[in-house]
């Protein structure tokens, strides 16, 4: 794993993020892989969702126009800003701030979704435990992660951040992990690197 990213400047990289496929989501195919991705990770039922590292909001979207309530937190202004424009009239609220200690109450979340943010903070283990409060009872982590390149393999491989998630687990609890990499259409291209999402419910 590779060491985290520290001071990168998102603000500069804000007007041009969602040209990536999997970031904007402008093609329909794309769009509509994440959001039937999004519909098996989340409850059924309307949620409260928090978005952590939400960048400028297509997830967060997705989950508004499944029926859930959508909390945005990322540390880039003018991500939040491309998010509140995009999600303008829909059940959905936008905060400034750090992803590894959100500026939100404990308790009151139905899911944490988070995306390639993770394998970027220094101490993972311990922002996992953050976040474990930050649930209601019966609530889940979602957490899409992966490794990427191979000279310098920047992330988290699957079975590290298991290994993370085992003591927030309790029996009645269960941690499940589902391959991304052979779904081209999550990506706009075929991939060869390690991509996943892991379900966490503590």
């Amino acid at each position: 794993m590779s060491e985290p990213v520290a001071n990168y400047d998102w603000d500069a990289e804000a007007a041009a993020f969602d040209e990536e496929p999997d970031h904007g989501l402008r093609d329909p195919e794309i769009r509509r892989a994440w959001a039937d991705r999004l519909c098996g990770w989340l409850p059924a039922g309307p949620a409260d969702i928090l978005d952590l590292g939400c960048g400028t909001g297509s997830l967060s979207l997705l989950a508004a126009e499944q029926g859930h309530h959508v909390t945005g937190v990322d540390l880039s202004p003018a991500m939040i800003d491309l998010a509140r424009a995009k999600l303008a009239g829909r059940d959905a609220a936008f905060l400034i701030g750090d992803a590894a200690a959100p500026p939100v109450g404990e308790q009151r979340f139905d899911v944490v979704l988070v995306r390639h943010v993770l394998w970027s903070l220094p101490d993972p283990a311990r922002v996992l435990r953050h976040w474990r409060g930050l649930l209601r009872p019966g609530g889940r982590l979602v957490l899409v992660e992966g490794v990427w390149g191979t000279v310098s393999p920047a992330g988290i491989p699957a079975d590290r951040l298991t290994e993370f998630l085992a003591p927030l687990v309790s029996d009645a609890g269960h941690v499940r992990v589902e391959r991304l990499s052979d779904d081209p259409l999550l990506w706009g291209r075929a991939v060869d690197d390690e991509r996943y999402a892991v379900v966490a419910v503590p």
